[in-house]
């Protein structure tokens, strides 16, 4: 069978149907042949500034690289995905910037990834030039690209504006010969607390999450097969995308629209969800599938659609990715949108697609080479078997992390003879093979889409004076699904106030792990050895917030 490579796989496309539109942004229309020139021009400008050296796969072990990185750190629009196509056709690896990360947060992230090349937004600017200006800076980066936008930010010392540098190179194929074993990475908050980059053969996250495979398992057997598929459909798959593509969700299904020759519509403000935009747009171009992040995404967007109507007679399909979708929000959904299809897939950095919800279920049914094992993992649980285990996946999955031989080891383990994915989700499976799942098996909160660590945010609240001890759990929330909350035990005679930790935090943490309630004890509860006891603190919270 084929092996594919995304760089090819967009040749392929490109050629058949040239005049297809490919993606659309604000007043920006791209077709598939002018989306693979700019992204040969973004790669011909990479390659002439001195990316583009590969060390063979074969010569390295599952968390080293071997190839030059490039940098994204952009809102969504269509130069995030012609960042990531243009560094695949120079046979570099792109990695996605959480925009938003604060000062220290960045330039850890930087100094993992060890960047050569950045493409940014302009707004970004003032950050990145702190970041380059303090300490060590970022001693890999030799490349600079600066994306005008309504800022007004002039370009960074030694930048090149984007367009520009666009501008200033050929349209012809570069000189490469990208491999299905090029990288893709993706960075992944998990539960570790600090980013980690989860390394894939381009071939196998095509497969385990990108459109390679359809839904039954079946796999693409040729880029002719993928072409003759994407000529079929594609012209009715309109795909607007509301997550940022900073998050693995968005860019997937935007390579899933791609692999099947569709549409990718971007909303005219990428930075926050703005649901009359959402639906404008949806309407605007007969959209097939939106894309969001479980109830903090659709409540708003049902908000809207009580107030007002929109024609919204070529949507098909509502997927949710990064967080699931609660029963009663569906049921809305429904309401207004009679026949819509509601599409909720499980999935990780660390595993691509693993179980999806039938429709008009409550369960999830398992995709192929997914299971869940025993706790030992040291075998797969039987359909049926009264035991939680964890739910992982084999066949098509990353390679490990990049600058972790430990993590690696944990989290890609060999059972019964064949490599899995354990990404950290209890689940339990059913008599009838569906899974029931029963969350991370770490202590992570999911607020909104985004992996919250606790312990990075006890350490920030800890430094506050007044804070004696704090643990963080996550406890339930309409909108975002979890929420941080603090459970705080004070110094004696101090009363800490949330704005107070707020203000105290805002430099260390990003706004969305912020804590939203405060509880304080006079008290905390903790283990003999002096470990957080979680459970105890999130019934505490729950108790006392109603």
């Amino acid at each position: 069978m084929t092996e594919f490579c995304f760089a090819d796989n967009l040749e392929a496309l490109a050629l058949a149907f040239p005049e297809r539109t490919f993606v659309t942004f604000r007043e920006r229309h791209f077709t598939y042949a002018q989306f693979r020139d700019r992204s040969r021009q973004l790669a011909r400008f990479l390659l002439s500034r001195g990316l583009g050296k590969v060390i063979p796969r074969a010569t390295l072990s599952g968390e080293q690289s071997g190839q030059d990185h490039v940098g994204l750190y952009l809102y969504n629009g269509n130069e995030y995905l012609e960042g990531m196509m243009g560094a695949y056709m120079a046979r570099a690896a792109s990695f996605n910037v959480n925009y938003r990360y604060v000062e220290g947060e960045l330039a850890y992230l930087f100094n993992d990834a060890a960047p050569k090349a950045l493409i940014y937004h302009a707004r970004f600017a003032p950050t990145l030039r702190q970041i380059l200006q303090t300490g060590t800076g970022v001693p890999s980066l030799t490349v600079l690209l600066q994306v005008a936008d309504e800022s007004g930010e002039p370009l960074l010392e030694g930048a090149v504006d984007y367009e520009a540098a666009l501008a200033s190179q050929a349209t012809d194929k570069p000189d490469t010969k990208p491999s299905p074993d090029d990288l893709y990475i993706v960075y992944t908050g998990g539960t570790t607390g600090m980013p980690k980059g989860v390394l894939w053969r381009q071939h196998d996250v095509f497969m385990g999450a990108q459109g390679g495979t359809y839904g039954d398992g079946k796999q693409h057997q040729s880029v002719e097969a993928m072409v003759e598929g994407a000529r079929r459909l594609g012209a009715k798959l309109h795909v607007c995308p509301v997550p940022p593509f900073m998050h693995g969700a968005a860019h997937w299904m935007a390579f899933v629209t791609m692999t099947n020759g569709g549409s990718i519509h971007v909303q005219d403000t990428p930075e926050r969800l703005v649901p009359s935009e959402v639906w404008s747009l949806a309407e605007r171009v007969r959209a097939s599938n939106v894309l969001i992040v479980g109830d903090a995404f659709a409540i708003p967007l049902l908000e809207e659609l009580d107030r007002k109507p929109y024609d919204l007679s070529e949507l098909r399909m509502m997927s949710s990715g990064g967080a699931i979708l609660s029963a009663h929000v569906k049921d809305r959904l429904r309401q207004h949108l009679p026949g819509l299809f509601i599409r909720d897939t499980l999935g990780s950095s660390e595993s691509g697609a693993q179980a999806v919800i039938i429709e008009g279920r409550s369960e999830f049914q398992l995709m192929p080479d997914s299971g869940v094992a025993n706790h030992e993992l040291t075998r797969l649980l039987a359909p049926g078997e009264d035991e939680v285990g964890w739910l992982v996946r084999a066949g098509h999955i990353p390679l490990g992390y990049l600058n972790d031989r430990d993590k690696t080891a944990r989290t890609f383990v060999q059972i019964a003879g064949r490599r899995y994915s354990v990404p950290g989700d209890h689940a339990q499976l059913s008599v009838d093979g569906t899974v029931r799942l029963l969350g991370r098996g770490s202590v992570c909160i999911n607020s909104g889409g985004e992996k919250i660590h606790p312990e990075e945010v006890e350490e920030a609240l800890k430094s506050h004076p007044d804070v004696y001890d704090v643990v963080v759990v996550g406890i339930p929330h309409d909108k975002w699904g979890s929420q941080v909350t603090a459970i705080v035990e004070p110094r004696p005679g101090k009363v800490p106030t949330l704005e107070a930790l707020h203000q105290h935090c805002e430099h260390k943490l990003s706004r969305y792990k912020l804590p939203r309630q405060l509880v304080l004890v006079p008290k905390m509860v903790r283990s003999p050895a002096g470990k957080a006891d979680y459970r105890w603190a999130k019934e505490f919270a729950l108790s006392a917030c109603g």
